[in-house]
C-alpha cells in the first residue's frame, strides 16, 4: 500500500510540473520541477528499500521504484494539455494538483509510515522533510 500510494502521487506532481510550464513562464517550472526531482530521489528510495524489507529481489524492487516515477512525466502531458488552453485554467489546476497530492500523502502515505511503532522516526522524517522543502523554496523561490 506504501508503495501504491508514493506511485500514485507521482501523477499529480507531474500534472504541477505540467501546469507550471504551461504558460511558458520559467521562473514557475523551473523551481517547481527542480524542488519536485530533489524529493523523487528519496521517494524512489523509499520504495525500493520497503519492498526489499518486504522480500523482494533488489533488481525488482529498483524497476519499481523507476516505473513509479514514469507516471510523473504521464501527469506532466496531462497538467500541460489541461492548462494550456485556457489561462484561469494554469492556477485552478496548480491547486488541484497540489490539493490531489495533499490527499494522498495525509489519507495513505502519512497513516501507512505511522504503523508498527515507528511514529517517532516518521513524525521526525515528516518534519525535516518538511523543513528541507520549505528551505529550497525559499532558496530555489
Amino acid at each position: 500500500l506504501f508503495v501504491f500510494a508514493i506511485a500514485l502521487h507521482n501523477l499529480p506532481e507531474g500534472m504541477a510540473i505540467g501546469v507550471s510550464f504551461s504558460q511558458g513562464d520559467m521562473s514557475v517550472g523551473l523551481p517547481l520541477t527542480t524542488a519536485i526531482a530533489l524529493q523523487d530521489i528519496p521517494e524512489g528510495l523509499a520504495i525500493a528499500l520497503a519492498m526489499c524489507a518486504a522480500g523482494f529481489r533488489p533488481s525488482v524492487a529498483v524497476l519499481v521504484a523507476i516505473a513509479s516515477g514514469l507516471l510523473e512525466p504521464a501527469g506532466a502531458l496531462l497538467g500541460v494539455g489541461l492548462s494550456s488552453g485556457l489561462a484561469i485554467a494554469y492556477p485552478i489546476g496548480l491547486g488541484l494538483a497540489a490539493g490531489a497530492m495533499l490527499f494522498v500523502v495525509s489519507h495513505e502515505v502519512i497513516p501507512e509510515t505511522h504503523r508498527n511503532g515507528h511514529q517517532t522516526y516518521a513524525t521526525l522524517g515528516l518534519m525535516a522533510g518538511f523543513a528541507l522543502m520549505m528551505t529550497l523554496d525559499t532558496a530555489l523561490g
